[in-house]
């Protein structure tokens, strides 16, 4: 499929038809998805729709780190998974994924899902919405192209399953909006201030739930929600200065509610940044956190640092923005 940086609209929407990332698929029995992990750079919270549902607008970032989902032919859907707190039943997304698929489709065939699970849940970091991407790339290849959607269908079917669901078929770093499901390519020149950064990504045994978050930070209105138009010039500012680094873009209007409960969020954040001059910020709903970090920045003492606040059930890993 050709790849294509096409824009359309005053808003540059991004024309996710020439940017499907299909690629990340392996057409082979059995096929091979990567689900990676994402990171909310920026994440303005911009008010609450009358359907319930936020407003926001969010820089977000793929990481090289992220699940893997292996998928063979089969006569009915079923999910095995590394990890046996995950539910393999019903309810998981990926199953979800795969009979909206094949809904969708009219395809009457089934498969057997195996995810290699490495994301953590109850982070923010995006794990569950990558993983039913991830089915439904893995489907388009072994649906083959007479039941194969068009990416129109593809990126509508993403969005009903989850509000953060289409980022993943981008391919790169983005700008969401809406509650999520509108989607823009981050300018060229921006992007390539984000990829290939080096990150600390690290959560506490502790998750958090995203209703919970979203609840507390209405709770707060008005006053917890950041003026769209002022989402919009802080980000239009930052990609308009060629030489602001990517530690100027750090935003994340939903840490005050989740610190005022989970101090160890802030306490730890705190002691990254005086001892170690990070920037460290939470992504999205949390519990994740993250750091950006240098080239030559050894993350052995951070990583000292994180497990001597939280434990050694703390969840660390080190990666790079895709």
């Amino acid at each position: 499929m050709e790849r294509s940086d096409e824009w359309t609209g005053a808003r540059g929407e991004l024309d996710l038809r020439a940017r499907l990332c299909l690629s990340a698929v392996t057409p082979v029995d059995p096929i091979t998805a990567f689900a990676p992990a994402k990171l909310n750079l920026f994440l303005a919270v911009t008010g609450r729709r009358p359907d319930g549902f936020h407003e926001l607008v969010s820089v977000v970032a793929p990481l090289e780190f992220g699940d893997t989902l292996t998928v063979e032919p089969a006569a009915e859907f079923s999910l095995r998974c590394s990890d046996p707190e995950v539910p393999v039943d019903a309810s998981n997304l990926v199953l979800r994924a795969a009979r909206a698929f094949a809904a969708a489709a009219g395809w009457r065939g089934g498969a057997a899902f195996h995810l290699e699970k490495r994301i953590p849940m109850g982070a923010g970091l995006g794990g569950g919405s990558s993983d039913a991407v991830a089915a439904l790339r893995a489907l388009q290849v072994l649906a083959g192209p007479a039941h194969a959607l068009d990416a129109d269908r593809l990126v509508a079917l993403a969005a009903q399953l989850g509000s953060d669901c289409p980022l993943f078929l981008a391919g790169g770093p983005v700008v969401m909006r809406g509650r999520g499901e509108r989607v823009t390519a981050l300018p060229s020149d921006a992007a390539g201030r984000l990829c290939g950064r080096r990150v600390l990504v690290f959560k506490p045994a502790f998750g958090i739930p995203t209703p919970w978050a979203y609840a507390r930070l209405a709770a707060a209105a008005p006053a917890s929600y950041l003026p769209a138009a002022e989402a919009e010039a802080r980000l239009a500012a930052w990609c308009g200065h060629a030489e602001a680094p990517a530690e100027a873009l750090l935003f994340n209007n939903m840490e005050p509610p989740a610190f005022a409960k989970f101090v160890a969020l802030p306490v730890l954040l705190d002691q990254l940044r005086a001892r170690f001059g990070l920037a460290a910020r939470m992504s999205g709903s949390g519990s994740a956190c993250f750091a950006l970090l240098d080239a030559g920045t050894d993350p052995q003492p951070l990583v000292a640092a994180v497990r001597a606040a939280w434990g050694e059930s703390a969840f660390v890993t080190v990666t790079r923005l895709a």
